[in-house]
């Protein structure tokens, strides 16, 4: 299998073990501050306004591109989890149950977003490097093997919650995401010093703007507008898959735990068929057609009249979710590393604004209509991710050498 080619590269493995550690830390720190604002609180509001609150330094942010582009450096990324293990440890000393507690919590969230939000897309720009500086040439083996951190993560991090609580109060979760980033600043450290070694590995921080290139490249374009739509229709799911599945389908919590581990088992299964993606000019056919695909399977979930129905609609939905995510990073990864870092800051603030703005609108809907929300969402999203495909196959104004595929090879490879 390519992934094992590919972590017998010291290099590779080092930041790929440390990043998997990471993502499995920060779904317990996410569901550690969701159910201690639920616990404190007793309101959903309050639990959904905190789950907003980390979007906000992404979007923010966006605008940001040459301050952001400054970090494109293996030791500048550990300094950023650094800070952010010592933010994370420090809650269990200052946690109090009450006001002042969840003030702290808040400014948490909103500083480790905009820790966040600088270091998510330098990694993603470096990581090509690293590859290519390693010999790698396989755009969706490189995009393939960083992507399966996150489904790894997603059943890691759910399924393993549980047994961590039984043996640590909630608010522990923290110093666990705290060490687990002080072992990614570790690993980060250590390629800084190994990168030094190397020549032609250190990319230039000087970004150019995503508007410029994006001018240039409709698919692109295309591709980052219906992931906005995905992320926005995501919110009916969300926060609408447990009362489908409690009153629709007359199931309890085992019920969702179910849906839920039937859609990280379905992704962690489509990560693994990723390699044999098309490439080159189908890319943008391959990504829109995966949420066309993905959109029925969400209308179905409002149709659905069984758990066991429910249940495969989950399966069907997880393994398209890698599909999308790869096919787009290993086209991004085609960019130079300026442009790249450039465009995946103008993907997650797209991204992260539309999460945010469905969270904020879309659970009126579920709360009118469960079933109704789950048809309309999944409706949207097909209709919406056809349309960008058509959108995406029109000719753009110009072209940009970086972008269009040969230099792969020099630039590096999937972000």
């Amino acid at each position: 299998m390519g992934y094992i080619r590919l972590l017998r590269r010291r290099p590779v493995r080092v930041l790929w073990l440390s990043m998997t550690l990471s993502v499995v830390g920060d779904r317990l720190y996410a569901i550690a501050t969701m159910w201690i604002v639920w616990e404190s609180t007793h309101s959903t509001s309050l639990t959904g306004l905190v789950a907003v609150a980390e979007s906000l330094p992404y979007v923010v942010l966006a605008g940001a591109r040459e301050g952001v582009a400054r970090f494109m450096r293996w030791r500048s990324l550990a300094r950023v989890d650094a800070a952010r293990a010592l933010l994370a440890l420090s809650v269990p000393l200052l946690w109090t149950p009450d006001g002042r507690g969840l003030a702290l919590l808040l400014g948490l969230v909103l500083t480790l977003g905009a820790l966040g939000a600088v270091f998510d897309p330098n990694l993603g720009a470096l990581i090509p490097q690293l590859a290519a500086c390693e010999g790698v040439v396989d755009l969706h083996e490189v995009a393939g093997l960083f992507d399966l951190t996150a489904r790894i993560a997603a059943v890691a991090g759910q399924g393993g919650v549980g047994v961590v609580l039984l043996l640590v109060p909630e608010v522990q979760l923290y110093a666990i995401d705290g060490l687990t980033f002080a072992v990614s600043a570790a690993a980060l450290a250590w390629l800084g010093r190994y990168a030094a070694l190397g020549a032609g590995c250190a990319p230039s921080p000087c970004a150019p703007a995503a508007r410029r290139v994006l001018r240039a490249h409709r698919p692109v374009v295309a591709a980052v507008a219906v992931s906005g739509v995905a992320q926005f229709a995501a919110a009916v799911p969300t926060v609408g898959l447990p009362p489908l599945i409690a009153v629709r389908l007359g199931q309890g919590a085992a019920g969702y735990g179910l849906t839920l581990a039937a859609t990280a088992a379905g992704a962690l299964v489509g990560n693994l068929l990723t390699p044999g993606l098309p490439a080159g000019r189908r890319w943008l056919g391959t990504y829109c057609g995966a949420w066309v695909l993905a959109g029925v399977a969400l209308a179905g979930l409002g149709l659905a009249t069984t758990l066991t129905m429910a249940v495969a609609l989950c399966v069907a939905g997880g393994l398209l979710f890698p599909v999308t995510a790869v096919t787009l990073r290993a086209r991004l990864s085609r960019f130079a590393p300026a442009e790249r870092v450039a465009l995946l800051t103008a993907h997650q603030s797209v991204t992260r604004a539309a999460g945010a703005a469905g969270l904020l609108l879309l659970p009126y809907a579920v709360d009118a209509a469960p079933g109704g929300s789950f048809v309309g969402a999944g409706l949207l999203l097909s209709v919406l991710a056809a349309a960008g495909w058509w959108f995406g196959r029109r000719p753009a104004g110009r072209a940009v050498p970086a972008g269009d595929g040969s230099g792969a090879a020099e630039h590096g490879l999937a972000g």
